[in-house]
């Protein structure tokens, strides 16, 4: 199987997605339940535009060294600098041919073997979270199961089956407060104040990573709380019209935060040149979603591999061409904004 098979096979049961050729947010826009965004979908759209806008600066006038993508993060070597995102509900939003489950239980064993790792989702269904830590335990902790932001009794009782997964690393998308289940919840559950990041992080005992920043206070305020990574992320446009695309915080942010955190970011992010654009303006590393959707319903985990390795390829390309060795030889000069 090569990638276009993989392509060819989604757009056959992937149901609410069309498969775009480019996953840009437009054809679906606002289609909840689906892949779109919330309201008009513009800030899914803005996400993929705001890239393009970025562009990668060519210099070939240097000594030709192999080219090294790997990157070393909370004591693990990765091949890559890119991770699955998390994604949660697919059968609603996408098709039943997978549930959470199943299709974590693809998506994490495909990006292992892949070199690089998932974040996992989470849901109403304890099941969800039960399902993912399996998955990354068979891995040998390789993924990063993702809690959403419940009450205080629900998140320890996850943060449980996170630790006797041996996961490196767990997040919490403090973005997902804007979903209409989170907000309806009782008892109540979705944005946290720093004191209670602070105990969460404390008892989760694992290198902490937040997602869903989007502005330097909010990152600030995440590194005050214990965090040991941030995900500059608004949920891929699903929780907040009219944001800010991550591509117009991330530069900001990453200065604010000096180094002292690690950097992911994601939101319309869909070739190894963007993430190459991303490492320039601050990232340490990406996350990319929908995308890992269609590869694994159109080819489970090897669909998974594929895409890894689809994207690397391009990464190790524009390193190449732009002069850079290693990831950390990629610098600002390297692109325009």
């Amino acid at each position: 199987m090569d990638f276009k098979e993989v392509m060819e096979n989604a757009r056959k049961c992937l149901g609410k997605c069309k498969g775009c050729p480019v996953c840009n947010g437009v054809a679906c826009r606002n289609t909840i339940p689906g892949p779109g965004a919330k309201g008009v979908g513009d800030t899914a759209i803005r996400n993929y535009a705001k890239w393009q806008e970025v562009r990668v600066v060519m210099d070939t006038l240097c000594e030709k060294r192999p080219v090294d993508t790997s990157i070393e993060l909370f004591g693990r070597s990765f091949k890559y600098p890119i991770f699955a995102g998390p994604v949660g509900a697919v059968a609603m939003h996408y098709s039943d041919k997978y549930n959470d489950v199943t299709y974590n239980a693809e998506l994490v064993p495909g990006c292992a073997e892949a070199g690089i790792a998932a974040f996992t989702g989470d849901g109403m269904d304890p099941m969800v979270m039960q399902g993912a830590t399996d998955a990354i335990k068979a891995c040998g902790g390789v993924g990063v199961p993702t809690v959403k932001p419940w009450n205080a009794q629900m998140i320890a009782e996850k943060m449980e089956l996170v630790k006797k997964s041996g996961a490196f690393a767990v997040a919490m998308d403090v973005d997902a407060a804007g979903l209409p289940f989170l907000k309806n919840f009782v008892p109540p559950a979705g944005s946290k104040s720093v004191e209670e990041m602070k105990a969460i992080i404390k008892d989760a005992g694992l290198p902490f990573i937040i997602k869903g920043i989007m502005s330097v206070k909010g990152a600030l305020k995440a590194r005050e709380a214990g965090a040991a990574a941030i995900v500059v992320s608004n949920h891929g446009g699903r929780v907040l019209d009219q944001s800010p695309a991550t591509a117009e915080v991330l530069e900001e942010i990453a200065q604010a935060v000096g180094g002292t955190l690690k950097i992911f970011v994601d939101g319309g992010i869909r070739s190894g040149v963007d993430v190459f654009k991303a490492l320039a303006l601050g990232a340490d590393a990406v996350l990319i979603a929908r995308p890992f959707v269609n590869a694994v319903y159109g080819g489970g985990k090897e669909g998974a591999g594929l895409l890894a390795a689809k994207l690397g390829a391009e990464l190790a390309d524009t390193m190449e061409m732009c002069g850079a060795a290693s990831l950390q030889e990629i610098t600002r000069e390297m692109v325009r904004k």
